[in-house]
């Protein structure tokens, strides 16, 4: 979009157009900006050239049927994890094992270690994310000692 506004294009070619955007609303804002800054906008897997009228109300269409065929997925989706909840299955990631836990405390409130080298100190058993959880709670609750 920079590139558009700068004028240092003057199309713009996808292989799809639901891979540019994800909601119709932002597919017709881009579109009408394109518009307004004289950008073509080519679909080649859809076959729409924006520089037709044609093109325009196609692309209009095929947005609205593409942001319906998105809203279906999720919702199934949603409607399975629900599901899944439903009959006692697990949803997410597998816990960790205590001594897991134990051992990225002991070096949260032990070292002055980062999450990262602590990530790589237990060979990347868990994610990094969830060091980083365990090592703030662990340093959120000792005493400061400044």
């Amino acid at each position: 979009m920079t590139s558009a506004r700068n004028r240092e294009i003057d199309c713009v070619l996808v292989w799809k157009f639901d891979r540019f955007a994800r909601s119709t609303r932002h597919l017709l804002t881009a579109l009408e900006e394109f518009d307004h800054l004289g950008v073509r906008f080519i679909s080649v897997q859809d076959q729409i050239d924006t520089a037709s009228p044609m093109g325009r109300a196609m692309f209009t269409i095929i947005g609205a049927m593409a942001e319906l065929e998105s809203s279906l997925v999720s919702e199934r989706v949603t409607a399975g994890m629900k599901a899944a909840a439903a009959r006692g299955k697990h949803l997410g990631r597998p816990p960790l094992a205590p001594r897991l836990i134990a051992n990225i405390e002991k070096f949260a409130a032990t070292t002055s270690l980062s999450v990262r080298q602590i990530h790589e100190k237990i060979g990347g058993k868990a994610s990094r994310g969830r060091v980083g959880e365990i090592v703030k709670r662990v340093r959120a609750t000792e005493p400061s000692t400044e």
